[in-house]
């Protein structure tokens, strides 16, 4: 990726960069589900180069690896987010001089109030503006969320033994140290250098650090909610109504995990419980009773080996089995079964992939069983696009979701950010410093870019 012309390209053939064809067909004419976009698949996400040089680093990078460095150290699995909220709120108003503010999520406003700032206890969304300026008319929202995926791991720098030296290879790990505290850290010190470099008006933006990202959403919903209310009836008794004073922002910058490349959007999202009902009885007549656990497997083969639509930019539609559980025993033919999905939208738009996908599902569990079945959906959206025309950035388009979709309005959207997916939710997630730096630089370059537009 280059975010400017001098930046160094990172990778030079890139796992995410360009689509092929959705689906191969097998010798019995089956679907099969292939990556999204293939390049090089020998290609390891930790080979990424930069210069190794000593002096290399900018100005900012003891503070932009400092804050990242406390970030990752305060554990943040989704629903217990409070105490890098607190910090961030901290940092933000005693280093960085920001007016800063605790969004509480609809379920602790009860004890809390939307502006109180007692946060020993319910889960808030940490909002932050330069406090010289009224937060009155900000034109670009710069946001990351600050909730990770479970298990915790330390913090840990890769720096030569006996030696606290620093280049832009030196590698970070710890969780969250790419999805997506990589992105809040750098979000944070670009915002900042740009004012103190005077290159942008302070008024001009808005930070927003949510939770919950990685399970729901409830986070941007929550501001999103405040946000569209904003208009709305003072007489209105609703907790989000005049939370928020009157904003419109042009644009929002999202920070992810997308290898420092500009995203032009990424896949939706479908998800839910599969159901299955049989007739228990004993394992030895299983012509006599219904097997639930039997007529699930023979559904979710045949949902895994479907065509559940592709498109050109998103590639094929695909779907993971996450859980599954059913009967009581071997020699009990099984009364009920289970099974959670995630499938990953690449058909229709944002309002119709979704129901596009769930058709097709429910078809295949009617003509598999018809009576068998039951499908609870949890929401869903088809493909979200975002703005991808940028001098400078290479792109790409994702597999995974983000809060794009939940943030709703007519403002346009940037997805970017340090780091590969490839490594955000497993057990060997880290990124090199020069990969935190040039995401420095991305985000001034989007700013700027989106202010300008």
């Amino acid at each position: 990726m280059k975010a400017t012309p001098n930046l160094l390209l990172l990778w030079g053939t890139s796992l995410l960069s360009h689509t092929t064809s959705a689906f191969v067909i097998d010798n019995n004419n089956h679907y099969q589900q292939q990556p999204l976009i293939v390049d090089d698949a020998s290609i390891s996400p930790l080979q990424i180069s930069t210069s190794s040089a000593a002096n290399d680093g900018p100005s900012y990078r003891k503070n932009l690896l400092s804050l990242h460095k406390s970030l990752i150290e305060i554990p943040s699995i989704s629903r217990t987010e409070q105490e890098v909220g607190k910090f961030l709120l901290d940092y933000l108003r005693n280093n960085l001089g920001y007016a800063a503010k605790a969004q509480f999520l609809e379920s602790d406003k009860t004890s809390h109030g939307s502006d109180g700032d007692d946060h020993s206890q319910g889960r808030f969304n940490v909002l932050a503006w330069p406090s010289s300026h009224n937060l009155s008319s900000p034109r670009v929202l710069v946001t990351s969320h600050i909730d990770v995926v479970p298990p915790f791991i330390p913090y840990h720098i890769n720096t030569p033994e006996g030696s606290d030296q620093v280049t832009s290879d030196t590698f970070i790990s710890g969780r969250g140290s790419v999805d997506a505290k990589a992105s809040v850290a750098a979000q944070i010190v670009a915002v900042e250098e740009l004012i103190r470099a005077k290159e942008v008006d302070p008024a001009d933006l808005m930070l927003l650090f949510v939770v919950g990202e990685e399970i729901s959403g409830d986070g941007m919903k929550t501001f999103s909610a405040a946000y569209n209310d904003q208009d709305a009836d003072k007489s209105n008794n609703n907790n989000n109504k005049k939370e928020l004073p009157r904003l419109h922002f042009n644009a929002a910058i999202y920070g992810e995990p997308t290898e420092n490349k500009l995203s032009c959007g990424h896949k939706g999202h479908a998800g839910g419980l599969l159901k299955a009902q049989g007739i228990a009885g004993h394992s030895g007549y299983p012509w006599l009773f219904k097997s639930a656990t039997e007529v699930l497997v023979k559904a979710l083969a045949k949902i895994i080996s479907a065509d559940l639509g592709s498109s050109e930019r998103y590639g094929n539609t695909t779907v993971n089995i996450g859980t599954i559980a059913g009967g009581v025993a071997a020699n009990v033919i099984p009364k009920e079964a289970q099974a959670k999905l995630a499938i990953r939208v690449a058909v229709g738009n944002q309002t119709t992939g979704a129901n596009i996908v769930r058709e097709a599902v429910d078809k295949i569990l009617k003509e598999t069983d018809a009576e068998a079945f039951t499908m609870e959906w949890n929401g869903g959206y088809g493909p979200v696009e975002c703005n991808c025309d940028v001098d400078g950035f290479e792109t790409m388009v994702a597999s995974y979701g983000t809060d794009v979709p939940n943030f709703e309005g007519d403002h346009v959207s940037y997805l970017y950010g340090p780091g590969t997916i490839l490594v955000a939710h497993g057990d060997d997630e880290g990124l090199k410093v020069g990969d935190l730096e040039t995401a420095v630089e991305g985000y001034k370059t989007l700013i700027k870019h989106a202010l300008a537009a």
